[in-house]
């Protein structure tokens, strides 16, 4: 059969490029160690690692809300922990003053303590995060909670100022946390050491008058409630950062099985690659020389 010479360079340009194409692909391959480099390379293995990759980068942004949720919750538990030592404190000295044979000097000197507990509790009531934002107000972040008027009488001049909507945050597929807390209900225990400190700084105390003894057991009563009050949200945290735990394990656990199978399906087998991109080589080198020797072969030679 007789090949023309332009037929024959052109089988010959053909094949040349074909090898050098699946080399070029196979080199590309091993220096990602990935087996699909477009998704025509293996459209259903291409399309199953499209899945995975995208469950795999939602799992991410679950465990990050995760771990910022705790972040807030950790500090809003030191902070409420503070409050119970305060309260605690308080309560104390609301029992030691309803003693009936305290002095009037005695009674004043309860004033300062009590001065100091208002105000540290008014103060983390306010607390605001590295953010500057308020970590009691609800929602209203950038209100402070705790609102005070100086013009208002003693027992009246703490208002809550924030709301008790909640911040839900998304953690898992379908599920949401709330990372906010609120201290509606703080107002009324600060009025009322308010309106105790100012009963004890009267110029006529006597514990055992019956107005005296109203405001101080009123007060203990309000002491007792902000104590179920925070006690209560405390508890609450706990339960939260127990939850959240479990389900950061859980996507861990999904984040390692996905990793893997992404990895399975993905990866490039690095042997059967260097063989067949040897054997590539081999018929590239072949058809090199095949070429140089058919190209110097003429009929004068055969003569």
């Amino acid at each position: 059969m007789r090949i023309a010479t332009a037929q024959y360079q052109s089988n010959m340009n053909q094949s040349l490029q074909l090898n050098q194409e699946r080399m070029s692909n196979l080199t590309q391959q091993m220096a990602t160690g990935k087996r699909i480099q477009l998704p025509s390379d293996d459209p259903v293995d291409s399309v199953r690692l499209s899945r995975l990759q995208r469950e795999e980068a939602a799992i991410g942004q679950y465990r990050d809300n995760i771990a910022s949720i705790k972040i807030r919750l950790t500090k809003t538990e030191g902070y409420l922990g503070s409050m119970v030592n305060d309260i605690n404190s308080g309560r104390d000295l609301m029992v030691w003053a309803l003693d009936g044979s305290n002095t009037p000097a005695d009674l004043r000197a309860m004033s300062t303590p009590l001065e100091a507990l208002r105000d540290s509790l008014f103060f983390n009531a306010n607390s605001v995060d590295q953010e500057g934002r308020y970590v009691f107000s609800g929602t209203k972040t950038a209100t402070p909670p705790m609102a005070y008027n100086p013009n208002a009488a003693p027992g009246s001049r703490y208002s809550y100022a924030g709301n008790t909507n909640e911040q839900r945050v998304v953690v898992g597929n379908g599920l949401t946390q709330v990372a906010n807390d609120n201290m509606k209900g703080m107002e009324a225990l600060l009025n009322s050491i308010d309106a105790t400190i100012a009963t004890l700084a009267g110029p006529a105390i006597n514990v055992n008058a019956p107005a005296t003894r109203n405001v101080l057991v009123a007060n203990l009563d309000a002491f007792d409630a902000g104590l179920d009050m925070v006690s209560s949200k405390i508890a609450v945290l706990g339960g939260k950062q127990n939850i959240l735990d479990t389900l950061d394990a859980n996507h861990g656990n999904i984040s390692l099985s996905n990793q893997m199978a992404i990895t399975d399906i993905g990866q490039l087998d690095m042997g059967l690659a260097a063989t067949e991109l040897n054997g590539y080589s081999t018929a590239l080198q072949a058809t090199y020389k095949a070429y140089g020797r058919i190209g110097t072969l003429s009929l004068f030679s055969a003569l």
